[in-house]
């Protein structure tokens, strides 16, 4: 039922709303409660129930909202991208090892210095002595052969031999060294050159 009550004209005996303080109908002015009113007792008991409800929707509402639990030192959840380790501000995004990181340090490697030629020496044979001065008797087409020693081993570096004179000799490099061929008397140098370093030895060839 309403919570305002109808009451009727006293002119035109039409009912209208309580509110009211004219009649809509003939525009009579109404007096006191209007002829047709509810018992206030029943109106009253009807407030007190509305009043009720309402007081217990309010209460339920509040109790709802202040009673939710909320966990004050919860972080943010695990499937969140944006994870970051407050202690050393690593980003532990999913999948990514947080110690490998695309700034390391690249490792440095020893390497060691090239070697490098200190002595070339032209010798008889490995052994033998160094050969300095060789003195041969000429024999058309007879041949002598001599190799080179280097300091220290393992160089890889070309090995050049040459003749000053080669109507006295000529060279011809074999395995491990070279090979004089005898042409025609007189004296000459044989050359070995590796690298910036030099050696001769001088060929002596008689008739």
């Amino acid at each position: 039922m309403a919570l305002v009550n109808d009451i009727k004209c006293a002119r035109c005996d039409r009912k209208y709303s309580g509110v009211r303080s004219r009649c809509p109908y003939c525009g009579a002015r109404r007096i006191g409660r209007g002829k047709y009113t509810e018992d206030s007792d029943n109106a009253k008991g009807k407030m007190l129930i509305s009043i009720l409800i309402l007081s217990v929707f309010t209460v339920a509402a509040g109790v709802m909202l202040f009673t939710t639990p909320v966990d004050a030192n919860a972080g943010p959840p695990e499937d969140d991208p944006s994870i970051i380790n407050p202690e050393d501000g690593i980003n532990t995004l999913p999948g990514i090892d947080p110690l490998e990181t695309p700034f390391q340090t690249p490792e440095v490697v020893d390497t060691p210095p090239p070697l490098v030629i200190e002595t070339v020496q032209i010798h008889k044979t490995l052994g033998q002595g160094r050969a300095t001065d060789l003195s041969f008797w000429l024999s058309r087409d007879d041949n002598y052969d001599l190799t080179a020693l280097i300091e220290p081993p393992g160089v890889d570096l070309p090995l050049s031999w040459s003749s000053s004179n080669e109507e006295v000799f000529t060279v011809d490099e074999v395995v491990g060294g070279v090979r004089l061929t005898f042409v025609g008397a007189g004296t000459a140098s044989l050359i070995l050159t590796a690298g910036d370093k030099e050696d001769k030895c001088i060929i002596r060839v008689n008739p």
